[in-house]
């Protein structure tokens, strides 16, 4: 169970070298060919490349690079293959002027990726998947993102249970921040993610939203990744992810107002605008 007195900072104020007085957005570059949004259209090497280079134009100041696709129901990739996809984009993506963080399960790809350049490692698995990946965390000594999954990416979705989401997956977190600051890590350099989706009905999605905010003092800052996601569009009746732009906007917007600090996105140029518009009108009221 959550000890509130083990968090007792307040929100983080920097994370991975970047203030978080205003809102972080972190652009996804998916080199694969499966994923469930942009369909693989980072694929190509170069294509990869001129994505992030966009996105950091944009005003992305972090880009996150993922070999495998853990969209419901997908199908794990060798390592190799892993390695094979994501190393290439992170060298050369690694003097954009962003950050690169390396979004993996995999111990082996952690370490890849981080001696090519990247400098976080974003697993949706909370360092759990490999009994390992704790440890090479704290050897690679670089900033971690714990992301909360119920199940693996083949099951997730088949009938995932709650006593209460929001709550459910703030232990959950802290229970993973506890053991990683146990093990040596600086809180400071942790930021937990809820998963929206991850093994998650759209109740539990639109629950864990709307109380997001239990969150902001579980370790350092807060990682949202709700951009063109199934919610939005059992919410809104749109099958196609790419017409999803308007809700994953909402949903951000919504969530910047409650304390999160990172978002993870496609739609680098639109969330920007977005964020920064809402933060100018928060700002008129203190």
């Amino acid at each position: 169970m959550w000890n509130p007195s083990l968090s007792p900072e307040p929100l983080a104020e920097t994370f991975a070298g970047l203030g978080l007085k205003c809102p972080v957005v972190m652009g996804i570059i998916n080199v694969t060919p499966d994923s469930f949004s942009d369909g693989g259209e980072a694929y190509v090497h170069d294509k990869a490349i001129r994505r992030g280079q966009d996105m950091v134009a944009d005003g992305a100041a972090i880009l996150d690079i993922g070999g495998e696709s853990t969209r419901p129901g997908a199908d794990p990739v060798s390592i190799d293959e892993e390695i094979l996809r994501v190393v290439p984009g992170v060298e050369a993506l690694r003097d954009c002027g962003a950050v690169i963080t390396v979004d993996t399960r995999h111990p082996e790809v952690m370490v890849a990726a981080i001696e090519a350049g990247a400098g976080v490692i974003n697993d949706v698995t909370a360092l759990t998947h490999d009994p390992r990946s704790l440890t090479t965390a704290l050897e690679l000594d670089v900033p971690v993102i714990l992301m909360h999954m119920q199940g693996d990416p083949e099951n997730m979705q088949i009938a995932p249970r709650y006593d209460d989401a929001p709550v459910d997956v703030r232990d959950y977190l802290a229970t993973r921040v506890a053991a990683c600051v146990d093990a040596g890590m600086d809180r400071r350099q942790i930021a937990v993610d809820p998963g929206i989706g991850f093994g998650k009905t759209l109740a539990h999605n639109l629950q864990i939203l709307n109380r997001i905010d239990i969150l902001s003092d579980v370790a350092g800052p807060v990682v949202l990744g709700v951009s063109r996601k199934s919610f939005i569009g059992k919410v809104c009746g749109e099958d196609d992810p790419r017409k999803r732009v308007a809700g994953s906007l909402a949903a951000a917007v919504l969530a910047r107002k409650h304390g999160v600090q990172i978002f993870r996105v496609h739609d680098v140029s639109e969330t920007v605008q977005a964020l920064g518009v809402a933060d100018a009108i928060e700002q008129q009221s203190s």
